[in-house]
């Protein structure tokens, strides 16, 4: 029997079959028998900590539209990701997590390194944790986890591993099997729907991350356009539906819920697809809805449907959603169809120095590339960079998901590997705060190391701007921490190993963003900024 596969042989010929094949980690002393004997045919992506491994899978995941494996250490690890973790939840992005657990012989006494209670640790930002009972039974594990993180709605699943259980021998092959990744909803609610969206005099549609994850972008924009309804964004969205350029589209809807109960006011029917009903923050006290007003939710989310404080929800797939609904509705010559907004770019009359967030957006929209793809993590200029650099394609906009720091800058690695594994060549262009970017800097090496297109667009207005704003808000003066003097970002980028520069007037932003395009790998840009409050509306 010394022919006989281990329980290490069967798991990665089962991933090979998955297409799992690209694991993204940081190696601890638990992991290392996962990782032993480590394939040709594999990619093992290092990051330099926890949390931005998870976020580069998570931004690898959400490029190839595939599930993505990472694998962390022990509790520690399993610790240090857990904030991206969150984001990973929010966003749906089908993750399979794993970490290595102490020996099974050690367990008990709880030995150095051993993760106890280990599926309790990941709640309640898995869909599903385990450890399995039997070595035998970690392939089948596997399986399980791909088939739970797949179907919908997708999220990150978490595995335990015993380290001695790789070398131990196999059951026999892995069973391989499909599952399915979408939801039909259910057709004669669906034509409920479509009959008061016939109805109603002037309706209004609301498109959330759901539908740019679902490829439901095209069928979205011949939706809106039948109808001849007003678009709106989700708020705080981490994905972009609907062209922002488009002349039915309106905006972000207010994350409060005064602010977006004013919006709604005067139409009588709100359409949300794929999207919460709303992600509120702040808290601004309202009615969730004007009097007058109904409102109809899509989602894949049964949780988002079931948190919903108003109006009525249909559980499916938001591209199948849109394609049925678009031979459902009626056209609409009644109704007249909404004149585009009157879109006024305000510059300064003269040069400021330091540069507005304004001159750098306004900046940038001149020289970014058309096809380029936009991760966004700088909270206080939000509405400028709406402004300036509007998402006018499908799987060009990501931003996170939780509201935590610290995605932006290794998800923007993340996307960029995704976009190579493809096939696909476009520049990914990441716009950073200063306070953001130090949270998972460490990620900037894994981009130098692979040679990635990514341009950091670094903006230095020393402080958190963006918590100052809410300080103001909440009325909670003299709260410590939130300046942010003495970081010098171009030599930590440069001791990463990436091309730093700075850039102080527009026109030095534009040539050394112009000479990131052709440069060889990432390049950090850093604008000094002049701090702004942030539009909390």
């Amino acid at each position: 029997m010394a022919n006989a596969q281990t329980v290490h042989d069967v798991t990665y010929d089962l991933l090979r079959s998955l297409g799992l094949t690209t694991v993204f980690g940081n190696p601890g002393s638990t992991e290392q028998t996962f990782l032993q004997r480590f394939p040709d045919d594999f990619t093992y992506v290092l990051a330099l900590q926890e949390a931005s491994v998870l976020a580069m899978a998570d931004g690898f995941a959400q490029s190839t539209g595939k599930p993505a494996l990472v694998n962390v250490h022990t509790a520690a690890g399993t610790g240090n990701a857990m904030g991206n973790l969150v984001a990973a939840s929010k966003a749906n992005t089908p993750l399979i997590v794993t970490a290595g657990q102490q020996a099974r012989e050690m367990v008990l006494c709880e030995p150095y390194l051993s993760n106890r209670q280990e599926t309790l640790m990941p709640l309640p930002w898995v869909k599903w944790a385990y450890q399995p009972a039997r070595a035998e039974d970690v392939p089948a594990a596997f399986m399980r986890a791909y088939a739970v993180a797949l179907q919908p709605p997708a999220g990150p699943v978490f595995l335990s591993i015993p380290l001695d259980d790789w070398n131990k021998p196999a059951l026999g092959a892995a069973v391989v099997r499909t599952v399915s990744h979408r939801v039909a909803p259910d057709e004669a609610r669906l034509g409920d729907f479509a009959e008061r969206l016939n109805k109603a005099k002037r309706p209004m549609l609301v498109f959330g991350p759901e539908v740019d994850r679902s490829g439901g972008w095209d069928v979205g924009v011949v939706f809106a356009e039948k109808v001849r309804a007003e678009v709106y964004g989700a708020p705080l969205p981490d994905r972009v539906s609907f062209p922002e350029n488009h002349p039915l589209y309106r905006g972000e809807l207010p994350m409060t819920i005064a602010g977006a109960n004013e919006v709604m006011r005067g139409h009588d029917l709100v359409m949300v697809i794929g999207a919460q009903v709303f992600r509120y923050y702040p808290f601004v006290a309202g009615d969730y809805l004007p009097e007058g007003t109904e409102l109809l939710q899509i989602t894949s989310d049964p949780d988002l449907a079931g948190a919903a404080p108003v109006g009525e929800s249909i559980l499916g797939d938001s591209r199948l959603a849109l394609e049925k609904l678009l031979d459902a509705v009626t056209d609409a010559p009644h109704r007249a169809t909404p004149a585009p907004l009157a879109r006024k770019h305000t510059l300064p009359d003269a040069p400021n120095s330091p540069l507005t967030p304004t001159e750098v957006y306004s900046t940038l929209s001149a020289v970014r590339p058309v096809d380029s793809v936009l991760v966004t993590e700088s909270t206080s200029t939000m509405a400028e960079q709406r402004e300036w650099l509007p998402t006018i394609r499908s799987g060009s906009f990501y931003a996170t998901a939780s509201g935590g720091i610290g995605w932006g800058v290794p998800a923007a690695v993340g996307v960029a590997l995704g976009d190579r594994a493809r096939g696909v060549e476009r520049k990914v262009v990441a716009t950073i705060g200063d306070g953001s970017f130090q949270y998972s800097v460490q990620a900037i090496w894994t981009a130098a190391q692979h040679d990635l297109p990514i341009v950091f667009v670094v903006m230095r207005n020393e402080e958190y701007s963006i918590l100052k704003a809410f300080a103001l808000l909440e009325k909670a003066p003299g709260v410590p921490g939130m300046d942010l003097p003495g970081l010098d970002i171009v030599s930590i980028a440069t001791g990463f190993g990436c091309r730093a520069v700075h850039a102080d007037t527009t026109e030095q932003l534009a040539e050394q963003f112009t000479t990131a395009l052709t440069a060889h790998g990432p390049t950090v840009i850093v604008v000094q900024t002049q701090p702004q409050m942030a539009h909390l509306g």
